[in-house]
């Protein structure tokens, strides 16, 4: 197998490390899967979507944390916030994982 030398520049590094701690988590993963099958959602949807034991104030610091890091994007609608995924290319990483033999 050949190898492959990729060239990424310290900026491009430091913003997938950053992509990567902040999804870094089973129930963040959970809602970027959610949210690829329909979206925008809003918190209690999701909830009830990922259905384990699901406290809102913990989803929403979940999604609040993922907004402020750019994996999500949010409307608000009346007293209702919706989350979407601001780049559906991130999704590609469920590709990825599931590819890997490691995991």
């Amino acid at each position: 197998m050949k190898e492959t030398k990729r060239n990424f520049s310290a900026e491009k590094l430091q913003k997938v490390a950053k992509i990567l701690k902040t999804i870094a988590h089973p129930v963040k993963l959970e809602i970027l899967e959610v949210l690829e099958e329909e979206e925008p959602l809003d918190v209690s949807t999701i909830c009830a979507r990922i259905g384990i034991e699901c406290e809102i104030s913990m989803m929403s610091h979940h999604l609040s944390k993922m907004k402020d890091n750019g994996i999500l994007t949010s409307e608000k609608r009346g007293k209702q916030v919706f989350y979407k995924i601001a780049d559906r290319y991130l999704l590609n990483i469920f590709d990825c994982m599931e590819g890997c033999e490691f995991i």
